[in-house]
């Protein structure tokens, strides 16, 4: 082949060698690494290291209420007492969910990341000298700062993460997310083991151990570049958008990847960053803000919360002894987490739309199984094994596609004009979701018993129905080609409803 045809077709031949690229490349991986490392990461490692240590911080409430007040503190204060210090993080989260599209846009998606290691240090200084300092009430505003931290993260996290990845891996990128909070939930799962850091003496160490990925992120990440995407339309910075694909994705294959971006520069000049409420008034967004708000209330409105609620119960039924049930609840932290490690070697071959839809049918599957087991158990000897079964499938269901596909959708149904304020909706909705079901939880449990399964299974049944319905597959899409499936949609549908109309008006005439 002549030169000059070389140089008329080398623009083509770097997109297919871009597209047929199924293998990130290393400095990718470590900075989705550094990112998840000290962003989401604490988000599950704070959900559950405080399970761990639950007696003996009730132990020191006690013995500091009678230093402080010469009475033993009551049962009513105490039980009130712990559910600030655990629910405390919640709102945290929520505040933090509120801030973390705001910190992506003013310091970039990775200087909000950075910048959010300050609450995981504050918290785990104040955690941990509580006890020392005879006052419980650190742990609560500690517990504040983690729920800030695992806010911010939550939101801005997939954010860097999508915007660094290239189109053909974003979704195996994506499942980071969701495998570095099931790494978190496991990893806080062993420390709180009484062979690692469980025992009485250990636990101000232990809920203050949140400051090691912290600093782990803020010696690592600063070796990466920022979000390329930020720089070259957020920043408009041309050279700074090159050196940092260049790193990422390697000299050779950066260069479909930069006409992506600036395709979507094009298409959004002129355009600031929205606010959250703006969108609300957007109609052009308006089905992809009403699918990330459905699927974010109903990651947390799907049953998983209760799975957890019955765990214990079942693997007492089951016979399992009072002091290995723990070692059997780090069993499902490892099932999740392998199962999140699955889905994301999956989901670059299936799509996003098959994953989702097949773990919500999975789950409607187990809620039936599940109720007919609880309402069974007393049957057959062999009854409260499949109700341990029910349980290790709805979370291996649950990781499949819910637990790791939804944040992943959240970046992709969005362009960069509009994905931060869409991951302050979709982080308030989730952490919203989050404290519903936790408060009104024991409530249905009282009044439906194992009959609360069917409530779970109305609304997998009618997640798996929209999905159908209204959410297009994503998988290796650009950001405007989503976004032009979504508007193409709903001119279709316009397009038919005024066709409906008129033959309607000329039947009648």
């Amino acid at each position: 082949m002549r030169k000059e045809r070389v140089d008329e077709y080398q623009p083509l031949l770097v997109k297919d060698v871009a597209s047929l690229r199924r293998f990130p490349n290393r400095s990718l991986l470590l900075a989705a690494g550094a990112a998840c490392i000290g962003g989401t990461f604490q988000y599950g490692y704070n959900i559950s290291i405080i399970n761990g240590p639950t007696m003996y911080v009730h132990r020191f409430i006690n013995q500091t209420w009678i230093e402080r007040y010469n009475t033993s503190i009551s049962e009513n204060v105490l039980t009130l007492l712990w559910s600030a210090i655990v629910s405390i993080f919640t709102l945290g989260g929520l505040v933090g969910a509120s801030l973390g599209g705001t910190l992506s846009v003013k310091l970039g998606r990775k200087g909000a990341l950075l910048t959010n290691n300050a609450f995981s240090l504050t918290a785990a200084l104040l955690m941990g000298i509580s006890q020392s300092t005879g006052l419980f009430e650190l742990l609560i505003i500690g517990r504040f700062f983690c729920g800030i931290n695992a806010g911010i993260a939550i939101c801005v996290q997939p954010l860097y993460l999508g915007e660094i990845a290239p189109t053909a891996l974003r979704g195996a990128m994506g499942m980071g997310t969701s495998v570095f909070i099931t790494g978190g939930i496991l990893t806080g799962q062993v420390m709180g083991l009484r062979e690692v850091l469980g025992r009485e003496e250990y636990w101000p160490i232990l809920l203050s151990t949140t400051c090691i990925p912290a600093i782990a992120q803020l010696i690592i990440l600063p070796f990466f570049p920022e979000s390329p995407r930020y720089l070259l339309i957020d920043k408009g910075d041309t050279e700074g958008c090159k050196k940092a694909l260049k790193q990422l994705h390697g000299a050779g294959v950066c260069e479909a990847e930069r006409e992506d971006i600036e395709k979507e520069k094009l298409s959004s000049e002129g355009v600031q960053a929205k606010k959250p409420w703006e969108l609300f008034s957007d109609r052009s967004v308006r089905w992809q803000l009403l699918t990330i708000i459905l699927l974010n209330a109903a990651q947390q409105l799907n049953g998983i919360n209760a799975i957890y609620f019955y765990a214990d119960y079942v693997f007492r039924q089951s016979g399992i002894p009072e002091d290995k049930i723990r070692y059997v609840t780090v069993g499902t932290g490892a099932c999740e987490c392998l199962t999140a490690l699955t889905c994301g070697m999956l989901i670059e071959c299936l799509g996003r739309k098959a994953l989702i839809m097949g773990g919500y049918s999975l789950m409607s599957i187990c809620c039936i199984f599940f109720t007919l087991t609880l309402s069974f158990q007393d049957a057959s000897p062999i009854v409260p094994y499949l109700s341990m079964a029910c349980v290790f499938a709805f979370i291996l269901s649950f990781g499949l596609g819910p637990g790791g596909v939804t944040n992943i959708l959240t970046t992709e149904l969005f362009t960069q004009s509009t994905r931060p304020a869409a991951y302050m909706v979709a982080g308030t909705v989730n952490w919203c979701s989050f404290f519903f079901i936790g408060l009104l939880f024991p409530f249905i449990v009282l009044g439906l018993q194992q009959y609360c399964f069917l409530v779970f299974l109305v609304v997998c049944i009618l997640v798996v129905t929209y999905i159908f319905l209204i959410l297009p597959e994503t998988k290796n899409k650009t950001f405007l080609e989503i976004q032009n499936e979504f508007q193409s949609s709903k001119n279709k549908k316009c397009n038919s409803i005024d066709g409906a109309g008129t033959k309607l008006l000329t039947t009648s005439i």
